[in-house]
């Protein structure tokens, strides 16, 4: 199946699926790319330290709105991908039918990446790193 269109998922969607939606979006421009939380912070930006690291990366940073993750908005999307693997069984919850398509953003290392949420600034920057080089992994392969 080809890939169009990708939303990554995390908890809250003001940490890390907003910096992965823009690194996916700078790595794939020819993708479709949104982001949700499974337990979203609905509404508001993301965090602070979210946009200041992604800022002083040079990621192009956009004005973002945290939204819930429902088992309608997964019908719309090509690949789910989630930051951790517990976010696999948490999804398939909410949209059963998703299962199928969703992955680690972390996929390609095998490994989660973890919520910087309320954790200090060099957090941050090692989160943002992992980010980064899974959405360069996901590159390769998009």
């Amino acid at each position: 199946m080809k890939t169009n269109s990708v939303l990554v998922v995390c908890m809250g969607n003001i940490c890390r699926s907003p910096v992965g939606e823009m690194l996916l979006r700078q790595y794939c421009p020819h993708l479709t790319v949104g982001s949700a939380g499974i337990a979203a912070v609905v509404g508001h930006d993301m965090s602070a330290l979210s946009r200041e690291v992604a800022l002083e990366k040079q990621l192009q940073v956009y004005s973002h709105q945290a939204k819930q993750l429902t088992a309608s908005l997964c019908q719309g999307w090509d690949l789910l991908l989630v930051m951790e693997k517990k976010h696999l069984e948490l999804v398939s919850r909410i949209a059963p039918e998703a299962r199928g398509k969703t992955l680690l953003f972390g996929h390609w290392s095998g490994r989660d990446i973890p919520d910087p949420h309320r954790k200090d600034r060099s957090y941050f920057l090692k989160v943002h790193q992992m980010l980064d080089d899974a959405a360069s992994d996901w590159a390769r392969v998009l």
